[in-house]
């Protein structure tokens, strides 16, 4: 019976975004509601950034039709529904970033407060396990916040963000329902709908993108990414679980804390914008755009492959390792950025 649910619900939210889609790209360009291409973006043409509308139409009705709306999972859409307007208007008028850290203060204090959501436990890493709740909460403020931004932040390249986030979701859905852990197990709905969605949508948006997520969509997914790991770690289903949901969400994680430790060393402001994201790195090393996309990622999931495969090694090994591999790669990709700067 689960089967058939899950069915429907991929089928329908898919069904939606890919529909919705054209409509939503006709309109934009009749109403010239399109993406300035300027020196930090990638592309060169003029393009709509509305289709975070096509995922949210989708991922909303198929849950709200088929999905259990239990365990926190009714106050996760009444955020995403925060933000879906938060981004939306940032998206045709643009507004500041303090409004849209407002937005997202709101959305986090709803599963916070209202479905205690949170991260209880550090599992052991430092020797700390339960948490007080103030630090409690205080983490889990940092970590949706965090998470949030870092999949925003990754939405640089035709195909990569809605990629990155199908991997990431789709490890979570498994886990969530092969735990058949029943305060979890709807989160695995939850996952279904969310990737009908960004199918749809991706149908569109590889190269050459006929239409972006924008911040309608990132946000979105960066919300629902960071609820599902979070749930991931307190359901305790696989050992190590905090450092596994970590390497689950490397490649955003990863892209994140090094162009903000970049930004900071220069001494300018870790939100101000430049070409040192991961993907404009690697494209820096010749790959075109489509090759990017595929080595992110194929990086993600191997990643997620090494942390699951040796999770028994415990917290603190696989952080290590992960801090081990982040380091290599930064210089790798230092290197290329020397390369392109000079001859630019």
């Amino acid at each position: 019976m689960k089967f058939l649910t899950y069915l429907l619900s991929f089928s329908w939210s898919f069904f939606i975004a890919l529909f919705a889609i054209p409509s939503i790209v006709y309109v934009a360009h009749l109403k010239n509601i399109l993406d300035q291409p300027n020196k930090r973006t990638v592309h060169v043409s003029l393009t709509p950034r509305l289709g975070g509308l096509g995922v949210f139409a989708g991922f909303m009705s198929a849950l709200t039709i088929f999905g259990d709306l239990s365990n926190g999972v009714q106050q996760v859409l009444a955020g995403c529904i925060i933000l879906f307007f938060g981004g939306l208007k940032d998206d045709l008028v643009s507004i500041s970033a303090f409004k849209k850290f407002f937005m997202q203060v709101l959305a986090t204090g709803v599963v916070m407060f209202i479905a205690d959501i949170r991260i209880t436990s550090f599992q052991g890493i430092f020797n700390i396990h339960e948490l007080p709740d103030g630090l409690s909460y205080g983490f889990t403020f940092f970590t949706i916040v965090g998470i949030t931004n870092a999949i925003n932040l990754i939405d640089g390249l035709d195909g990569l963000a809605g990629s990155i986030v199908t991997v990431i979701i789709s490890t979570f859905g498994f886990f969530f329902w092969y735990a058949h852990i029943d305060t979890y197990s709807n989160y695995a709905g939850v996952a279904v709908c969310l990737i009908g969605g960004l199918l749809g949508f991706l149908r569109y948006n590889f190269y050459k993108a006929r239409i972006f997520m924008g911040d309608t969509g990132s946000l979105l997914c960066g919300f629902v990414v960071s609820i599902m790991a979070i749930q991931f770690i307190e359901m305790r289903a696989v050992p190590s679980a905090p450092a596994v949901a970590l390497g689950v969400l490397f490649v955003p994680l990863f892209d994140t804390i090094r162009v903000s430790l970049i930004r900071i060393m220069r001494g300018v402001s870790p939100f101000s914008p430049d070409k040192n994201h991961i993907h404009h790195r690697v494209l820096a090393m010749g790959f075109s755009q489509v090759a990017t996309v595929i080595i992110l990622v194929l990086v993600n999931a191997l990643v997620i492959l090494f942390v699951f495969n040796f999770s028994h090694w415990g917290n603190l090994t696989l952080l290590l390792c992960l801090l081990g591999f982040s380091v290599v790669l930064s210089l790798v990709l230092g290197q290329y950025s020397t390369k392109s700067t000079s001859t630019t």
